[in-house]
This record gives structure tokens, C-alpha cells and sequence, in this order.
């Protein structure tokens, strides 16, 4: 499992990075709010664990870009402000959960697994929406705004690889082996001619496509140009 942390007091960091690693996790540690935003918008992570006073950006200000962004990542706020205001404008703010400074490490990770269990049960879902676009995997049927889209199998499977992970950039290597189960690049154009197919079906006739391609890493799909 990947995390992103996201704190400035480097004493702190460090004892979370060793911390979380020894309990098995990858982590990569962002050490402002400018860098954490940056890294959390446009990395492959399975939970965010953020400070909520951070410099150039604060915590709760990250969470809130990244959900306009459409990026549903999970984040854990860690914060020394704990009253029930504080802990309410977090999860306003699009929080998952709040953890008051300071805190037992045991009880920050019991709380990472609980938000991590709670994703990998959203990742079964046979619905998915993202904006006005909706895939319903049990009746294999796509909308967009209302409109019906027609898809094969495989573009399917494209769209709902993308779906599941909205907002985070999704890299050629991933689509290879996630789509078409291949664990190396044939040096074709195979995943340009579906994405590209892909979007005709889901952008056509609409003011705000969906999938984005972002040069030099992969594609996207989110609500933002």
C-alpha cells in the first residue's frame, strides 16, 4: 500500500516515515503544503495522511483542491487543533477521518487500516459515477449525461480501470497490465487506439471531457481541463 505524508515538522515526519514503513507500508513524504498537493494530485496513492497547519498551503485547503479535482483518494488529517469545530471543518472539508495531536501510534494505524478496508470495499462496486458519466457494470451499460454510450468488452474494462481510479494519473504500464493483463510494452499503439476510441464514445458532443492525457506520464479521468 502506497501513502503519501504530507508534514513540515521533519522530527515528526521522520518518526511516521520509519513508523509506517516498518508496519509494511511504501511511503513518500512531502515536506509543505505546496509539494503535498503537487504529489497528491498527480501520484498513484492508496491513502493520504496530511498536517492540517502546513506552510504555502494548508492541510485542510489540499483536501478540498484535491476534491474539486475529483481525486477520491482517502486522507487521514493529523492536527493539534482537536476541538469539535476543528474536527467537523475537516471532514467538511473532505477529510476521511481526524486524528488529534498527539496521538498513540498503534491508534494512527488502526485508523489507516479501517480508511483502507473501507476503500478496497468502494472498489468492488458495480456502480461507478464520475460527474455525469455512469457505468453500471452488472447491466454493462454506460451513460453519459443521459445518453447512452456503446462500448466493446475491452473499452469497458478501460473505462472502469479509469473510473475506479478518477483523478489519479494512470500510467501506460498500469493500463497494460491492468486492461489487457500483459506485464510488458508491446511497442504498439494498442492503448493509444482504444483510448482514443474511448474518448470519441464518452467526450462526444459534450463542453467537458473527461480523459485527459498528461504527457510524459499517462491518462486521466477527471472532471477538470
Amino acid at each position: 500500500m502506497h501513502v503519501l505524508l504530507i508534514e513540515d515538522d521533519s522530527e515528526a515526519a521522520s518518526f511516521l516515515v520509519k513508523g509506517l514503513r516498518e508496519s509494511g507500508y511504501s511511503v513518500d513524504h512531502a515536506a509543505d503544503g505546496r509539494e503535498g498537493l503537487s504529489r497528491a494530485t498527480e501520484g498513484q496513492f492508496d491513502l493520504i495522511v496530511t498536517d492540517r497547519m502546513l506552510p504555502h498551503i494548508d492541510g485542510l485547503a489540499i483536501i478540498e483542491l484535491m476534491r474539486g479535482k475529483g481525486i477520491q483518494t482517502p486522507v487521514l488529517v493529523l492536527s493539534a487543533l482537536g476541538s469539535v469545530d476543528d474536527r467537523i471543518r475537516g471532514l467538511k472539508a473532505g477529510g476521511d477521518d481526524y486524528l488529534t495531536k498527539p496521538f498513540a501510534f498503534a491508534e494512527l494505524l488502526a485508523r489507516i487500516e479501517v480508511l483502507l478496508r473501507r476503500r478496497a470495499g468502494a472498489a468492488h462496486s458495480t456502480r461507478l459515477k464520475v460527474q455525469d458519466l455512469e457505468l453500471d457494470l452488472l447491466a454493462r451499460r454506460v451513460t453519459r449525461g443521459g445518453r447512452e454510450v456503446e462500448l466493446t468488452g475491452r473499452e469497458l474494462k478501460l473505462l472502469e480501470f479509469l473510473m475506479r481510479r478518477a483523478g489519479q494519473v494512470v500510467t501506460r504500464t498500469m493500463l497494460l497490465e491492468g486492461v489487457w493483463d500483459l506485464h510488458f510494452d508491446p511497442q504498439s499503439n494498442l492503448i493509444d487506439v482504444h483510448i482514443s476510441r474511448l474518448r470519441q464514445a464518452i467526450d462526444r458532443g459534450t463542453d467537458h471531457p473527461l480523459i485527459h492525457t498528461v504527457r510524459g506520464s499517462g491518462y486521466v479521468l477527471r472532471t477538470d481541463s
